[in-house]
Order: structure tokens, then C-alpha cells, then sequence
């Protein structure tokens, strides 16, 4: 293959490239936001139909596991009793958040972890530096 169509090639084949991975980039950072809102909001489904007279044991116990069970049945993994009360929790720690959860801009597992902070200016913190 002469020089002038190898050049060619490389260009072509790097323009198309760039564009790909930009478009990848993109696609993961649209699939891990709307995947966080999708967890807040089934959080904040849950708190309201928990608040709505039900004690959290009770709650806790048969309701989480008969939701689980049936949406991992109709939408497979991920949603265990344990998942489920941490998208609860998602959307008590951060409900009154301001910030942060406007633009859903860090990942599920930033917030995992970040959840753990009890202290609410020092995860505001660590939020920021993430």
C-alpha cells in the first residue's frame, strides 16, 4: 500500500475513532445518570409508600421482599432486599440535597460510598472533591 493511502487510512480510521470513543463517553455517562435518578426515584417511591402508615420493620420485612422478588423477575438483577433499602436510604440521605443530585454527576458507587458519611458537611466535602 503506498504512503499517501496508508495516511489516509490512519487519518480516516482516527477521526472515526474519536468520534466513537466520544459517543462511548457519552453513552456511559447518559446510562450511569439516568441510572442514579432511576434509583433516587424508586427511593423516593418507597419512603412515600413506607410513610404512608406501615412501620419500617414490618415494612422492611415483607414488603422490600415481595417487591424484590418480583422485580428481579421482571427486570433481573439488582434489585435484592438489601439494594432496594439502599435506594431508600439514597433518597433520605440526599431528599433536601441541593446541589449535588440536581445533576446526578458522580456514579452509583460514589454515592454508596458516600452515603456512609454521617456527618452532612463532610460528605457535601468529599462530593465536591469528587
Amino acid at each position: 500500500m503506498p504512503n499517501s493511502i496508508k495516511n489516509k487510512s490512519d487519518e480516516l480510521y482516527s477521526q472515526i475513532a474519536s468520534v466513537l470513543s466520544k459517543s462511548r463517553q457519552f453513552v456511559v455517562s447518559t446510562v450511569n445518570t439516568t441510572m442514579v435518578r432511576t434509583y433516587f426515584e424508586i427511593g423516593r417511591i418507597i419512603v412515600e409508600n413506607e410513610q404512608n402508615g406501615k412501620s419500617r420493620a414490618e415494612y422492611g420485612k415483607e414488603t422490600l421482599k415481595n417487591l424484590s422478588e418480583r422485580l428481579t423477575k421482571d427486570f433481573g438483577k439488582g434489585f435484592s432486599v438489601e439494594n432496594l433499602d439502599r435506594m431508600r436510604f439514597f433518597y433520605r440521605t440526599y431528599a433536601n440535597s441541593s446541589t449535588v443530585l440536581t445533576n446526578f454527576e458522580l456514579s452509583w458507587s460514589h454515592y454508596l460510598f458516600l452515603m456512609r458519611i454521617e456527618n452532612p458537611d463532610e460528605r457535601k466535602f468529599y462530593e465536591i472533591e469528587c
